[in-house]
This record gives structure tokens, C-alpha cells and sequence, in this order.
């Protein structure tokens, strides 16, 4: 009998413990930040026990969407962005957003380079949606990757708080 009720207690810490690294894994698997995008040699993919799966769709503007819906967009240009050559260039940022279909007359950027011409240690960028929500977005050596998020606005409309530089139209 001790030895039945040794496998049955090994068996009741196993299995939780089996459980929660699943959980832990399905988690940390939803956190990812990639943007996916369809393979240009698959149309769908192919699990390991076989099943077919969906395509994977790239995210699109939604013109008459909210902000929230329109933020896997604008972090997917922020990432391509900032996996670039112009990681550093606020208006890269800028002329990617406004590729992507967002409107410049509702953009801010903050500056590229420091008041005493050193690379800046970080570079804000927002595009306003709406009346009172900003799909912002901040890059550089400060902040690791990218981060984005829907913001309310800040008083008279705009999304950055402080000095930013004129957006070309």
C-alpha cells in the first residue's frame, strides 16, 4: 500500500504542476509582440498533429474603428520601423504611419536629437483618434522595444505632452 500511495501523491503534485507550466506557456505565448503577417510561400499553415490552420491576416486600418482596433496596426509599423535602418528618425516613423493610412494633420513627434545635439534617448510619436483617445507610441535606447498604447488625449486635443516638432503635411 505505501508504495501505491507514493505514485498517488506523486501523481497529484505532477499533474498541477504538468497543468500550470501549459498555462504558463499559453500565457506567455499570447504576450508575444510580433505582427503577423502571411507567409508569401504558404497560404496556411500546417500544426504538428496535421490539422490545418488559418491564415494569418495582417492587421488593416479601420477607419471607422476605435483606437483599440486600429493598435495592432499602428504597433506593426512601429515594429517595422524599428527593426529599420531608421530606427532613430522620428519622421520615419511619421511617413510609415502616414503610408499605412493614418492622417498626418493628426500626428505629433517629439525630437530626434537632444537640446545639445545628442541622439535623443527616446522618441514619442502619436496619431489622435477621434475625440478623445491617441494611439501613441515610444522608441529608443531608454526604452528597449518598442512600446504602444491607446492614451486618452491631454487637454486641447493633442496626445504629447510637451515640445514636439512640426509634422510635414
Amino acid at each position: 500500500m505505501r508504495g501505491s500511495q507514493a505514485a498517488a501523491a506523486r501523481t497529484l503534485v505532477i499533474r498541477p504542476l504538468a497543468l500550470l507550466a501549459v498555462a504558463a506557456t499559453l500565457v506567455l505565448t499570447g504576450c508575444t509582440s510580433g505582427v503577423p503577417t502571411p507567409s508569401a510561400s504558404s497560404a496556411t499553415a500546417v500544426a504538428k498533429d496535421g490539422a490545418t490552420a488559418s491564415p494569418s491576416v495582417a492587421p488593416v486600418l479601420h477607419p471607422d474603428g476605435s483606437a483599440e482596433d486600429n493598435l495592432p496596426l499602428f504597433a506593426g509599423v512601429v515594429a517595422q520601423v524599428w527593426a529599420g535602418s531608421s530606427r532613430a528618425s522620428g519622421s520615419a516613423y511619421i511617413d510609415a504611419l502616414a503610408a499605412a493610412g493614418f492622417a498626418r494633420t493628426d500626428m505629433q513627434v517629439t525630437a530626434d536629437e537632444s537640446t545639445v545635439g545628442n541622439p535623443a534617448e527616446s522618441i514619442q510619436f502619436s496619431v489622435r483618434w477621434g475625440k478623445d483617445r491617441c494611439l501613441v507610441g515610444q522608441v529608443g535606447p531608454s526604452t528597449g522595444d518598442p512600446v504602444t498604447a491607446v492614451l486618452p488625449q491631454v487637454e486641447g486635443g493633442r496626445c504629447l505632452i510637451g515640445k514636439t516638432v512640426a509634422v510635414a503635411p
